[in-house]
């Protein structure tokens, strides 16, 4: 009985997974794809995605936990080595969480519709207390200059993310240079001259 339970729920989590990642692909290529788009690309019943999601929004949002995952680890790797440059620590940070985030960059305006604006940055607290703990150190040692205490630059730093990524998503920035002008930005915005934050960015880029 327990293997027939075990195959049951194997099969399960295996649609949910592909049902997910299908859904994914299809809001990057249609932002308004339904449910009924989605099962048919996913292969299977309309049933079966309701099965797993009672609605769109709650697909929206399961996806949003799984972008939020993907950020924090990509964020905790970027820090990882650095050295104990506050700003190569933001530089390396930022590069790599684009490269998550672009892939998941379009959930940023459908999540904004289905999920509240407080939902987004609760879900984002564990990676905003550890830019944070950035923020405050260069700050400290003067290689940030800003009028904000730390916790709020953070919020600063996270809400132009979530602009850049919506100014990719209205082509009004190239994916391909986005990562390198986010990092740029908010080394800029966190007081580092612009000259020294490009040639840092252009160094880790390479």
């Amino acid at each position: 009985m327990s293997a027939m339970t075990t195959g049951t729920t194997s099969r399960a989590d295996v649609n949910r997974r592909r049902i997910l990642d299908v859904a994914l692909a299809e809001l990057l290529r249609d932002p308004d794809a339904s449910m009924d788009q989605i099962a048919r690309a996913a292969g299977v019943v309309r049933r079966t995605v309701y099965g797993h999601f009672p609605n769109r929004e709650a697909l929206i949002s399961t996806l949003l936990d799984g972008a939020v995952e993907a950020v924090a680890a990509a964020h905790a790797e970027g820090t990882e080595g650095a050295t104990e440059d506050p700003a190569e620590c933001v530089a390396r940070s930022t590069l790599a969480v684009w490269r998550v985030a672009d892939r998941y960059r379009i959930l940023v305006g459908l999540a904004q519709r289905s999920v509240t604006v407080q939902g987004i940055r609760d879900r984002f607290t564990p990676v905003r207390e550890a830019a944070v703990q950035v923020l405050r150190r260069g700050l400290e040692e003067g290689v940030f200059a800003s009028p904000l205490p730390a916790p709020a630059l953070a919020y600063v730093h996270e809400q132009m993310l979530f602009a850049l990524m919506e100014a990719v998503n209205d082509g009004l920035l190239a994916p391909e240079e986005a990562g390198r002008s986010a990092a740029v930005t908010l080394l800029a915005a966190a007081g580092v001259p612009v000259a020294r934050a490009t040639a840092l960015v252009a160094e880790l880029s390479d």
